[in-house]
This record gives structure tokens, C-alpha cells and sequence, in this order.
């Protein structure tokens, strides 16, 4: 599974969020090489039972350290799926109107390069593993994590009132622990990947705030329940994409005073090694254009544009084609006593423009 990558960017590799089916068994991972498909719902036709997650479980080609984790967790690998969904759907939709839209053809290819996409792929599958991690912990749907611990938050009286906090302590823990990280590798491409993986979970732990409920006579505030509460899933792909924006180019070089290999920017000027920011995303190389088909992408002839935003960039100077098509609305709707309203189904005619092959 990890032929031709570094030895220790193999563990890295399955911080992957997409459950793909190939053939019995299905990976692990957006950043996958198998055709992206996701599986049915767990186990629809069976009836539920205890031991219903040991078989989600083997479907998985995890580690044999990963698969005991699952198999003592009955929620985790529930949770792997949602953090599929999460990933996918947001880095969709964060390059819906970009040259390379989240494609998952050509990944095998474009994993084995240091592409700014790569780097997102990293941090948009551990951020969202992270995620969900934590909303399953205070939703109760793990067994070994309950809502956050943090000091002062009062559990009892959070689960009373509904209000359990997303334990993100928990999560980053776990997530660690699942991805068997270690001590940062010497090679160069391990390294990049351990750091945009971590981007990801810092992007996530941005997101988190303290939210408070009073609770009282006439909504006096006799007694407050506070606790921990991660912003929406999207608010960390906006922070995300922006990170991929203004991504960093980095080289290895060697540091003078302790002989080991470090990550080091060429934006910017100093005496000392130019690190990139944690919170930055790191890239390797340049990307590809992605308006041709390739090895990376199916390229950009044919898909939808906005000619007024986006035709431009994503046809790659090729033109767009202008078609008109009939859609559906809701129209002269009106209020009837009482109390529903009334409308009628119209047709509108508009322009839908796609770019050219040629």
C-alpha cells in the first residue's frame, strides 16, 4: 500500500478520509489511490448488534495497531466515516470554481508529488478526522471519551442541559496515537507531511470556543454552564483554503548547530533558518496548470463556469460555450387564509456556459 513512498510517510498516508470500496476490502483515505467510492451505509440489512463495528473494521486496510484501535472503540469507525464525508464534501466545495476542483482522479499520481494539493488534502482529511473525533466524543457516540474535561466545566449539570462540550483534547490525543507519530523523520517529504497534517488540527483547535448558558428564574443567570464548542466544519475549510492560497515553498537544509534536517522558507530574510509557520501549509514543487487531462487531472473541458467570475481562469484562455437550458421556479406565490402559501410552477429560460476542449 505504501510502495515508493517514504517509510515513515507510510503511517501518515492513512490519515486518509475517504472509505473507498476495491474489490471485499475498502482504504482509508483521501489520499487513497483507489476509484473514490463510498460504502452503503453500515450494514442497512443486518440488525444491530454489538459486534457490528469489528466487521466495519476489517473492511478497512488499516495497520494491525489501527485495527485493534477500532476494534476496542465501537464508535471509531463510525466516526472515520463522517470524517470522510466532512473531507470530502468541504475540499469539493472550496475548489468548486478552481482548475483542479478536488478531483480524486489522478490522485495516485499527484500524491507522490509535493503539490500545494497534496498539502490540502493532508490538512483538510486530519482536520476533519479531528473534528469528528471530538463531536463524537460529546455526542456520546464513543465509549473511552465523554464530553470535554477541560478545568471548571461542570459535566454533570453540561449533560443534563445538553450542552456537552466537543472534547478536542481527546481528539488530537487519539489522532496522534492512530497515526503512530513519532519523532519528526529526517526525510524531507515525511516532514512535509507531518507538518500540513498538523496544520490541519491547529485549524480545527482555531475554531474552538467557549459558548455559556444561564440558567435561572426569568432567565436570570443563577447558575452558568459553560463549555468547549467547535465551529462548523466549513469555517475550518475557509481557514484551510486561505492556508493553500498562501502556501509556502520550502527546501531541506541542515542546521549548523544540532546536524539535523530542517524545513526552511526562502520568503523570508533572517540570520537564523527561515521556518515556515505552523500554521502554514508547505509545498515542494509547482503545480501543474490542471487545464489539460493528465496524470494529475482530468483536466477543465466541459465543466461549468461563471462568465462573469470564473470562465476565464478555469477554460485556461480556450473560450466557453453558451448553451440554453429550461429550469423550474416557484412564481406569483401568494398568502391564502389560513395559512399556507400558494404558487405556481413557471419556466425560465437561462444560460449555462461550459468550457471549450479546444
Amino acid at each position: 500500500m505504501c510502495t515508493g513512498l517514504p517509510r515513515t510517510a507510510c503511517p501518515l498516508r492513512l490519515i486518509a478520509l475517504c472509505i473507498l470500496l476495491s474489490h471485499a476490502a475498502a482504504y482509508f483515505g483521501l489520499t487513497g489511490r483507489e476509484p473514490l467510492v463510498f460504502l452503503p451505509g453500515p450494514f442497512a440489512n443486518e440488525p444491530p448488534n454489538g459486534k457490528a463495528h469489528l466487521k466495519q473494521c476489517e473492511q478497512m486496510t488499516l495497520t494491525r495497531r489501527q485495527k485493534r484501535l477500532c476494534r476496542r472503540e465501537p464508535g471509531l469507525a463510525e466516526t472515520l466515516r463522517e470524517s470522510v464525508r466532512l473531507s470530502l464534501l468541504e475540499c469539493r466545495y472550496q475548489f468548486r470554481n478552481e482548475r483542479w476542483n478536488c478531483s480524486m482522479d489522478g490522485r495516485g499520481s499527484l500524491l507522490k508529488r509535493g503539490f500545494k494539493e497534496t498539502a490540502f488534502l493532508l490538512a483538510v482529511s486530519s482536520a476533519a478526522l479531528s473534528h469528528a473525533l471530538a463531536k463524537a466524543c460529546s455526542s456520546g457516540r464513543m465509549e473511552r471519551c465523554t464530553c470535554d474535561d477541560s478545568p471548571g466545566l461542570q459535566h454533570r449539570e453540561a449533560w443534563q442541559w445538553g450542552v456537552c462540550g466537543d472534547n478536542l483534547k481527546y481528539s488530537t490525543k487519539f489522532l496522534k496515537k492512530f497515526l503512530g507519530q513519532k519523532r519528526v523523520s529526517k526525510d524531507l517529504r515525511a516532514q512535509i507531511d507531518t507538518h500540513n497534517i498538523n496544520v490541519g488540527i491547529r485549524a480545527v483547535k482555531s475554531g474552538l470556543k467557549t459558548t455559556c448558558k444561564c440558567h435561572g428564574v426569568s432567565g436570570s443567570c443563577a447558575v452558568r454552564t459553560c463549555w468547549k464548542q467547535l465551529s462548523p466544519f466549513q469555517d475550518t475549510g475557509h481557514l484551510l483554503k486561505y492556508r493553500y492560497d498562501t502556501a509556502v515553498r520550502v527546501h531541506s537544509v541542515t542546521n549548523s548547530a544540532t546536524g539535523e534536517t530542517e524545513l526552511a522558507s526562502a520568503r523570508r530574510h533572517s540570520n537564523t533558518i527561515p521556518r515556515p509557520r505552523p500554521t502554514e501549509l508547505v509545498f515542494l514543487e509547482e503545480s501543474p496548470s490542471f487545464c489539460r487531462p493528465s496524470r494529475y487531472s482530468p483536466g477543465t473541458a466541459g465543466r461549468p463556469c461563471s462568465k462573469d467570475t470564473s470562465c476565464s481562469s478555469l477554460c485556461c484562455g480556450r473560450g466557453y460555450n453558451t448553451a440554453l437550458r429550461l429550469t423550474t421556479l416557484s412564481c406569483n406565490c401568494q398568502v391564502r387564509w389560513c395559512c399556507h402559501v400558494e404558487c405556481q410552477t413557471c419556466l425560465r429560460e437561462e444560460e449555462v456556459y461550459t468550457c471549450k476542449k479546444h
